[in-house]
């Protein structure tokens, strides 16, 4: 098992607490995705997911590939997550 989770923070998460649990169903569907894939290192990569406003932000320890953004697109983009596609990606 896997502990060292990337850390889960959001803008007014202390008014909004449903922000950080968004932010938790969107994770399990990328790792979920990532598994799918076969991408065995990828949740060692991500080091936080921030919820600024409505855009996910995605912070690593390298460069993510097309593929690897696409996840977070897609689960951002689906019913558990925003519903839109502001996904930005950060080193």
């Amino acid at each position: 098992m896997f502990l060292d989770h990337p850390s889960l923070t959001a803008t007014n998460s202390q008014t909004e607490p449903d922000r950080i649990e968004r932010l938790t169903r969107v994770y399990g569907y990328v790792v979920a995705l990532a598994d799918q894939h076969g991408c065995e290192r990828f949740i060692e990569r991500i080091t936080q997911l921030h919820d600024h406003k409505g855009t996910l932000i995605v912070f690593w320890n390298d460069p993510p590939g097309e593929v690897e953004k696409g996840f977070f697109a897609k689960a951002w983009a689906s019913r558990i997550g925003d519903g839109s596609t502001l996904v930005e990606h950060e080193m």
